[in-house]
């Protein structure tokens, strides 16, 4: 059964996802840039479409119906592995604290990294859990 506690969770949870994933989807502006680097490097290893934007519009397509499925409770586990998968290259990508030298840029985007990864974890727990 389940609890009105798991509900509000994957709601919020989930809400969060859909919306931050679908102004990406929308308006990927710097993210394009900041993405750059990362999706290179996994050129070398993944055929990925040379079209930075392309990705970055994707990701955040995942981001958008995975956290509106997660919010509605509709598959919450696939959709909290497609999170988890979208998180990833997005946390990479995003938040590199190790490539930063300003030592307070270098702590925010540790701060933002270290976020992501509690994040990841939930979804995780959320993908693990059973108890429907």
């Amino acid at each position: 059964m389940r609890t009105p506690s798991r509900r509000i969770a994957r709601l919020l949870t989930g809400a969060t996802y859909a919306l931050l994933g679908l102004d990406a989807l929308r308006s990927p502006g710097g993210r394009v840039d900041t993405a750059g680097p990362l999706l290179d490097t996994l050129r070398g290893v993944v055929p990925l479409p040379e079209d930075d934007e392309l990705l970055v519009r994707a990701n955040g397509g995942v981001q958008a119906a995975a956290g509106a499925a997660l919010a509605l409770g509709v598959l919450p586990r696939p959709a909290a592995l497609a999170l988890v998968g979208s998180m990833i290259p997005t946390t990479l990508a995003g938040h590199a604290f190790w490539a930063v030298e300003d030592p307070a840029a270098r702590r925010m985007q540790q701060v933002q990294f270290l976020k992501n990864l509690a994040m990841i974890g939930g979804l995780i727990q959320v993908a693990l859990d059973r108890g429907d």
